[in-house]
């Protein structure tokens, strides 16, 4: 009973960030600010690319444009409020607010690990069945698996932070990380966490890896795909070197888990339209011919 939990007090989280040099955070906010605003411009140009350019409307950049927006979402969970810690004394976030950020980290990063999936099974039927492909892969089947994946990966999240809810808080956490995250919060409890890391080990290895799989023995299944589908896997190699990676390691606020976040969180949702952009002819083809028309 001496114990005060945060569901009695509504304490706060202090997220302690990259640096506590006032003019390292200073660098730090102006090197992010910049990364922030190209992943904007990037995701949305190549969103806009895809959208008014009649030639880019079938199935395969359907579903990138729809990795596009979730590059956009993902970025958007974490980035605004680590900038604003970066010129802020305080750093503190609710535990509320600490769940929720957490909830769509997983919910997003979930949402990407199966839509990069698809969009290697689409790569492989396009290959292995050129002239069915249009027919297989209709609007209604395409539409059916980009919900398919949302709906999975929040039905997954929601799991884990109904669980995680669970978890009592005792006095002032400082979280030795720039955002919040499952595995950040497990050393912080004064309660068990047996229940939500259990939860979160099987969605690692059921969700994270069985889409990690499939992403493997569809392209190992079809050599060419290895040829034809480079952008795709540079996309899947950058999203699973960082974010499994990122939930394995012990949380210890060291340079190398660090490194692993902002690769997932701030680099990655960046290069993927220029991955996207700059190994594919055709886009490379609507981005002049829309700057074309602008000019």
């Amino acid at each position: 009973m001496g114990e005060k939990s945060y569901w009695v007090v509504g304490l706060a989280f202090i997220l302690l960030g990259l640096s506590a040099d006032p003019q390292i955070q200073a660098l730090l906010f102006v090197l992010l600010f910049v990364i922030y605003i190209l992943t904007l411009m990037g995701n949305l140009m190549l969103l806009l690319v895809i959208r008014v350019d009649s030639q880019l409307h079938n199935p395969m950049y359907f579903f990138l444009g729809q990795l596009s927006f979730l590059d956009l979402c993902h970025s958007s969970v974490t980035v605004p409020k680590l900038l604003e810690n970066l010129l802020s004394e305080k750093k503190t976030i609710s535990v509320e607010g600490c769940m929720a950020q957490a909830f769509f980290v997983f919910a997003t990063g979930g949402t990407e690990s199966c839509l990069l999936a698809v969009m290697a099974c689409d790569r492989c039927v396009a290959i292995s069945s050129p002239l069915l492909y249009g027919q297989m892969m209709n609007r209604k089947l395409c539409m059916g698996l980009v919900w398919g994946s949302w709906g999975l990966a929040f039905t997954d999240a929601l799991i884990n932070i109904l669980v995680a809810v669970n978890l009592d808080f005792c006095e002032a956490q400082d979280i030795h990380h720039f955002s919040c995250e499952l595995p950040s919060l497990y050393a912080l409890s004064c309660s068990d966490v047996s229940a939500s890391f259990t939860a979160l080990l099987c969605s690692s290895l059921l969700h994270f890896f069985g889409n990690f799989l499939l992403i493997f023995f569809s392209y190992v299944c079809r050599s060419k795909a290895f040829s034809t589908c480079s952008s795709h896997l540079t996309a899947v190699s950058f999203f699973y070197g960082s974010g499994l990676l990122r939930y394995l390691m012990p949380n210890s606020g060291s340079t190398q888990e660090f490194i692993c976040s902002l690769q997932d969180s701030v680099i990655t949702p960046m290069l993927n339209p220029l991955i996207c952009s700059l190994k594919n002819k055709e886009v490379k083809a609507a981005v002049r011919k829309m700057l074309r028309k602008c000019s």
